[in-house]
């Protein structure tokens, strides 16, 4: 059985208390986001789109650009996000809470489904992607950005000198497992890698940029309580600096995938 990341209540919980300051902080979403819509360059006529997972909805005017005259939907897990959404967004949008695990389309109703960020919380991407297959057209594509073993791993270091054996950071999956299980819903289907590094005045304004996205850590072992000025002082102590500041690496990966026409 997969390992549990987060409950469900709890990730709709903590995006839904970040979206007013999400966007703000959504400097490595806007990277990874911009790096999906490239990957769709060229995919020919679109006539519904799906933003799956799209949070407060900084995309829906990118892809309705792209694809002028496309329906657009836009579902998300927390009803705070497709609120503040529909408060903030102008265009005609489709706005919806839904689970990716259970959409609310119909089979082959989707020309393009874009997913930026959202399938790292799932503990296996499988019953997302199944659903994604389902509703996509044949000949319909799917991208999707993830996160992949190996990010925050300073962050992780540092905490481990602070509080040996205790987790702080939340589980991503390594890219052989994910370009496994993506396989096995989508044949030729592939996972590709870019490696970013974002520069940060301090470790605690890396913390509270997590915190303003939502991105905090989720496990069930997390503090319920704020976090002892003393340890957060270590933490900044034993996180590595280079030239006065301090990098947080983050490894993406891009799911290629589109659905065979036969």
């Amino acid at each position: 059985m997969a390992e549990l990341i987060a409950e469900k209540t709890s990730v709709a919980r903590d995006f839904g208390g970040a979206s007013a300051s999400y966007d703000e902080a959504a400097r490595l979403q806007r990277h990874m986001g911009q790096r999906l819509l490239d990957l769709f360059a060229g995919c020919g006529p679109v006539d519904q789109i799906l933003d799956l997972g799209c949070g407060t909805g900084q995309f829906a005017e990118g892809l309705q650009q792209e694809w002028p005259g496309a329906s657009l939907a836009a579902v998300d897990l927390s009803e705070a996000m497709i609120r503040h959404a529909r408060e903030h967004r102008s265009g005609s949008v489709r706005w919806a809470v839904a689970d990716a695990e259970s959409l609310p389309f119909t089979d082959q109703s989707m020309d393009v489904i874009f997913s930026n960020l959202m399938i790292q919380w799932c503990a296996d991407p499988r019953p997302v992607l199944k659903e994604c297959l389902r509703v996509l057209r044949p000949g319909g594509r799917l991208m999707c950005s993830t996160l992949l073993e190996g990010t925050l791993a300073e962050l992780a270091a540092a905490w481990q000198v602070v509080d040996p054996g205790v987790s702080h950071i939340n589980r991503f999956e390594s890219c052989h497992r994910l370009e496994q299980q993506l396989l096995e819903v989508f044949a030729g289907a592939r996972v590709e890698q870019e490696t970013i590094r974002l520069p940060y005045r301090s470790p605690l304004l890396l913390l509270n940029e997590l915190k303003s996205l939502g991105a905090q850590y989720k496990g069930e072992g997390r503090r319920r309580t704020l976090t002892a000025p003393g340890r957060i002082r270590r933490l900044c102590q034993a996180y590595e600096r280079e030239s006065g500041q301090v990098f947080a690496t983050y490894q993406a990966g891009y799911l290629v995938c589109q659905k065979s026409v036969g």
